[in-house]
């Protein structure tokens, strides 16, 4: 029998994990910032088994953003936010959020012990968002307007009263959101050719170019890859180039027309060679459960939009090789409804004997 870890024989865990631990040196952190942590971070890389030839790709990796403590990529963000603002002698957050930003507020404001306020539009944010924002005791406001307006408020609101705004406006989520670019380039060896991106406020397409570039100029990555955003054909001001006043797509989480990070999106797509590209809703749902059934990764709508671009790309013939990540933003508990709707005709009923079962299943 080999020894236990040092640390386990005393009975402690081996070291600090999260974000504010492991990235430490790449953060605007000071010996004030508390080191919160939820176990952000430190998320798999999985490689496609069966969707990369389809994308005209030789590698496709999966970056599972999903496997953060809330279910999705907002709390490499918010970790450093909610630290940031504790530090400044905030008492209480607030965001605006189609629903991943307040299940992700609302977590970290608890673990710090401090109160957070979320606005959302009523109506449309998935329950399984909602229910996390509920459990965590944040205390939520439904404003009959779409995310953009409850923005708008958001930023109004904490610039007239004590409380810190974070939202992806506030650099601090950006810092955090960049260190899973230094995961990617750590875990490949380099950064890849492309990355793809589901893009709705922009502030994680930002956060990525900008870790890219980092890892580069620290010697950690030899590569800056073309940086893919895709957003849903209702919802897609960046494809356009013009805000879009009522969006619409069963991609909740990227139903967003005017982005907060529109100039740091565009910076990223000029300076790294990439482009931004509309999917349908119709092609959005294909590849979530492509995904689901071929790969074994269930995600939320918005998620799959990454795969859906390079999906659409490689039937169109313009991908041609080289390795590829795919970021997937969030899990598909988040989006239970969608699930249930998919999927509904894949539940039949029966009897409880083996002879009623077997039957119901075509046996």
């Amino acid at each position: 029998m080999t020894d236990p870890h040092p640390a386990m024989a005393q009975g402690t865990p081996p070291g600090p994990r999260g974000v504010l631990n492991r990235w430490a040196s790449v953060l605007p952190l000071t010996p004030k910032t508390p080191r919160l942590s939820l176990g952000e971070g430190d998320t798999p890389l999985v490689r496609s088994v069966r969707l990369a030839g389809d994308c005209g790709l030789d590698e496709l990796w999966f970056k599972l953003e999903l496997c953060n403590p809330t279910g999705s990529f907002k709390d490499r963000g918010m970790v450093v936010a909610v630290a940031k603002a504790v530090e400044a002698g905030a008492g209480a957050v607030m965001c605006a959020s189609t629903g991943n930003t307040s299940a992700s507020a609302a977590a970290y404001a608890a673990h710090a012990g401090i109160d957070c306020y979320v606005l959302v539009p009523r109506g449309k944010v998935a329950a399984g968002k909602m229910a996390q924002a509920v459990a965590h005791g944040t205390r939520i406001v439904e404003i009959d307007g779409n995310f953009d307006e409850a923005l708008r408020a958001a930023r109004a609101l904490t610039a007239r009263f004590p409380v810190a705004l974070v939202n992806s406006v506030n650099p601090n989520r950006i810092e955090g959101q960049k260190t899973a670019a230094f995961e990617v380039c750590d875990t490949l060896g380099d950064a890849p050719d492309l990355l793809a991106i589901p893009v709705g406020n922009a502030g994680n397409i930002t956060a990525y170019w900008k870790g890219f570039v980092e890892c580069a100029e620290l010697g950690r990555a030899s590569l800056h890859p073309r940086m893919l955003g895709f957003q849903a054909a209702g919802a897609a001001p960046l494809v356009s180039g013009t805000p879009v006043a009522r969006p619409e797509t069963i991609a909740s989480a990227i139903r967003i027309g005017n982005p907060a990070s529109w100039k740091g999106a565009v910076a990223a797509r000029d300076e790294s060679g990439g482009a931004f590209h509309a999917v349908t809703d119709d092609e959005i749902v294909e590849a979530y459960e492509l995904l689901a059934r071929r790969e074994g990764l269930f995600v939320e709508p918005a998620s799959a939009a990454s795969v859906a671009g390079l999906l659409k790309l490689g039937r169109g013939g313009h991908l041609r090789g080289g390795r590829a990540v795919a970021v997937l933003t969030g899990h598909g508990l988040k989006d239970p409804e969608t699930a249930a709707a998919q999927h509904r005709a894949e539940v039949v009923r029966s009897g409880p004997g083996s002879d009623d079962i077997a039957r119901a299943l075509g046996w």
